[in-house]
């Protein structure tokens, strides 16, 4: 490969990660907009779908993002009535985030997205099982890159 070619657009990897990105996100945002949530919001909710009560970092951890960068996103979701923040008992400087009611019950609404954006993705001649493969290698290429890029 001679050096132009290293940098064509078409031959990086990044690109098409960040583009598909990018697309499949637009493709949940008409059922979150119906739920009055962004994205991210979504993310969050699932973490604490998944187990209740837990703290800010645990909550960045698991998201793979910084707290600074999560503590505005969980600002507004309180500000909404999703989500309760307060200081742990344990330990005061760990925040402690959990569900209100109107989080949890975001649950039930929430449930058909997965099916239908999955429905989006099938019909682009896309098998279940490349979907899964998919997943699986970027999972594998997430915990690479986590293991190598310390933030």
């Amino acid at each position: 490969m001679d050096s132009k070619s290293k940098l064509l657009l078409d031959n990086q990897l990044c690109f098409p990660i960040y583009a598909a990105s990018r697309l499949i996100i637009r493709t949940y945002q008409p059922y979150l907009d119906e739920l009055g949530i962004t994205y991210p919001q979504y993310l969050v909710l699932m973490v604490l779908w998944e187990k209740d009560e837990q703290p800010v970092n645990d909550i960045a951890k698991r998201l793979l993002l910084q707290t600074n960068t999560i503590t505005p996103l969980l600002q507004r979701m309180e500000k909404q009535g999703l989500i309760a923040r307060q200081k742990s008992a344990a330990d005061e400087r760990k925040v402690i985030v959990s569900l209100t009611e109107v989080g949890v019950l975001m649950f039930e609404k929430a449930l058909p997205i997965p099916e239908k954006v999955g429905a989006t993705l099938l019909s682009c001649s896309t098998s279940t099982e490349d979907l899964v493969l998919l997943k699986n290698k970027l999972t594998e290429l997430i915990e690479t890159l986590s293991n190598q890029v310390k933030e």
